[in-house]
């Protein structure tokens, strides 16, 4: 089930927080709540994308990205997702999360986002984020140039190219 409440919490307090630049890292705080977590009682792998979802929203409100997309009628879709999980996040535990906007290769935006709890990393996602419209994916370059004048050509991470390639790599769609 989506979370809407935290949905809606997400992007009120969005509003009255500080706006950053594309450049910057939005942190939010959140706490592991009774339908977040599996039988183990902690944060369930699934929900870790609910709360990536949120920081993205919280990042997008700031930087301008929701009036932009107000503003052209535009929809976003994620396209791939690479997660890595390193620590629990037991029940009724608060973490904070961390999202960045790394880069774009002028189809895609790419969003580093970490989960920490007590200082330490729990989870670490590379997504792949695009904007859409009736006629489909927005390049990532239209998109950059409507950010008046921002700098979006931040270079690519090696790793973050070796992902792309490797997801070319992979039979699409797959045969049953």
């Amino acid at each position: 089930m989506y979370p809407f409440v935290k949905f809606t919490t997400t992007l009120l307090k969005a509003k009255f927080r500080s706006k950053l630049n594309l450049e910057d890292r939005s942190v939010i705080d959140f706490r592991a709540g009774l339908t977040d977590v599996d039988m183990f009682l902690e944060l369930n792998n699934a929900r870790y994308f609910n709360y990536m979802e949120l920081g993205r929203w919280d990042y997008s409100y700031r930087v301008g990205f929701i009036s932009l997309m107000k503003k052209n009628n535009w929809g976003v879709a994620v396209g791939g997702a690479i997660i890595r999980y390193r620590r629990r996040i037991p029940l009724f535990s608060r973490f904070t999360l961390s999202t960045e906007l790394i880069c774009h290769d002028g189809r895609w935006f790419y969003f580093l986002q970490e989960a920490h709890m007590k200082n330490e990393i729990c989870s670490s996602a590379l997504m792949k984020v695009c904007a859409t419209s009736k006629q489909g994916l927005v390049p990532a370059s239209e998109v950059a140039e409507k950010f008046d004048g921002a700098d979006l050509q931040a270079e690519m991470p090696g790793w973050v190219t070796a992902w792309i390639e490797a997801e070319s790599l992979r039979p699409w769609p797959s045969r049953q």
